[in-house]
Order: C-alpha cells, then structure tokens, then sequence
C-alpha cells in the first residue's frame, strides 16, 4: 500500500503529496521539523517532541496558531491513516509558507510524514561503530531547523571513510554534538554529555539522562574537549533513528574493540522502556 501523508488540512497518497516552488522551507529553508518513530504502533513520547517543535519555531520567529493537542491528534490521524506500517517513523514539517517575495513568511505550512522505520545494521550495535569529527557550529543549536547543507555535506564524507556520523567539535575545540544525534563519553565509569546550551537537545538525549539516575550511574553534563578523546572508555550516540549506537573509533583513534559495559547496559534498558512502551 501507499503511504499517506498530511499536508495543509489535507490526507494525501504519497505521490500527490507536493508542495508549492513558493514555499518557503523550498526557497530559504525557512522552517523547522522535529522527527520520531513509534513503538508498538505508539508515537515515542510525542509530546516532548511537539513541544521541542513548536520551541524550535519560537526560536527562529515562525509564527503559528498550533498548540500541542492539535498537532497529538493530526499525528494519530496520519498514523491511522498508515496502518499498512507495523511501525512508523513520523516526520512533522513546519514552514514558513507561500512566499511570494521569496522572503516574507505568510500562512505557515504544516506537513505530516508518515513512512516505514529503517533499521540501522544490527552489526553495529553489536561491534560498534567509527565516528569522523568535523569543525562546525550550528546556527540557533537549540532549534530543529531545515538547514541541513553541511550535515548532508559531512555525512557524504562519512560515508566514504565508512563512519555513520560526524562529531561537531568548536573553534574551541569543545565537542558539542553530531549532524543528528547526541554524544555521549564514558571516563573511568563516569558518563559525560555536553551541555544542553550548545545542542539539540534530543529527546533520546533525555531519557539516557533519566536512566543512568534511575540506575545510580554516576552522570554529568560538562565540556567536553577533543583532546579527552584518549580518555575515553566508553562512548555512544543517541538518536530516535540510531537509538543508543556504540562508537568504538573516532577519526583514526580507537577507543575500545567492542561496545562497552555501560553502553550495553543502557542499551538493554532502553530496549525494555521501548518494548514497555
């Protein structure tokens, strides 16, 4: 079957799903989206993730009429729309609408993407996997915005030199986040994550956060710098497409053989809250 998707009030087969050249998020990636997937046919924690998508408009001045119980609905009505998915990943669109001067916002635009859940290669979660770093700092880190140029950039490069993601290290040399996941380090069985001030704070992010406490993992947010990278025992990735993703090398460094004991246990609990879900 078809997939069906949401675009302006109205339920579209896929191939008639389109939207004007006038668009905004076409001509000046003037927009933001926020991205999840279900579990059990349930969209994971889609709250938190309508709320981080209407912050990400306020951060970057979209203006909208949307609240959250409106959006929760249109969700679940795309997903009932799609029951030939046994599981789904939902992409939620926001732009900044018809332009006709090419610069100015007018009526944003809604789009709700509903399409089969792609399961990354279980052999890396079971042997880990390379990390590239790059030099870069988003503009409005906090905000999930279209502009994707020199992630999609990155990725291309990753792909050759066989990584699945780039970590995003400052002029500082303050490593902050990847192109689309969270990073996460493990020292002397401490676990280290950058501050949220500088990233997108993913909701995968929040829930890692929330079980090493639950676990008595001892945890902290700090900087996080690239020369540590030497030190690390342990490091991971975190996404609602990766999940947790172990990371055994970074460039050419290595930084163990095989996913470690922490990984693999957060790993194992986050299975179980999925699979709880």
């Amino acid at each position: 079957m078809e997939n069906v998707f949401y675009i302006d009030g109205k339920f579209l087969k896929e191939r008639e799903a389109k939207i004007p050249v006038y668009d905004l998020g076409l001509l000046r990636s003037y927009g933001v989206f926020d991205f999840l997937r279900t579990y059990n046919r349930k969209p994971f924690y889609l709250k938190d993730h309508l709320k981080r998508l209407l912050n990400s408009a306020k951060i970057i001045g979209l203006k909208h009429n949307y609240k959250i119980q409106e959006l929760e609905k249109l969700v679940i009505l795309a997903l009932n729309k799609n029951k030939h998915l046994k599981e789904a990943n939902i992409r939620i669109i926001l732009t900044g609408g018809d332009s006709y001067d090419f610069i100015t916002p007018a009526k944003p635009r809604l789009i709700i993407m509903i399409t089969p859940v792609k399961e990354l290669d279980e052999k890396l979660y079971e042997k880990g996997a390379k990390l590239i770093t790059k030099t870069y700092e988003r503009i409005n880190p906090n905000a999930k915005t279209l502009i994707y140029c020199d992630a999609i950039k990155f990725l291309q490069e990753a792909k050759r030199k066989k990584a699945v993601e780039v970590l995003l290290i400052d002029k500082n040399n303050e490593i902050l986040e990847c192109t689309t996941s969270n990073f996460f380090a493990v020292i002397n069985k401490q676990v280290i994550t950058p501050p949220k001030e500088k990233i997108l704070e993913g909701i995968t992010r929040k829930l890692i956060i929330n079980l090493c406490r639950k676990y008595k993992i001892p945890l902290i947010e700090r900087k996080i710098y690239k020369e540590e990278i030497k030190k690390f025992n342990e490091c991971f990735i975190t996404a609602s497409n990766k999940e947790i993703l172990p990371i055994i090398k970074i460039d050419d460094f290595k930084i163990s053989s095989k996913p470690g004991e922490i990984t693999n246990f957060l790993m194992e609990r986050f299975k179980e809250l999925t699979k709880n879900y």
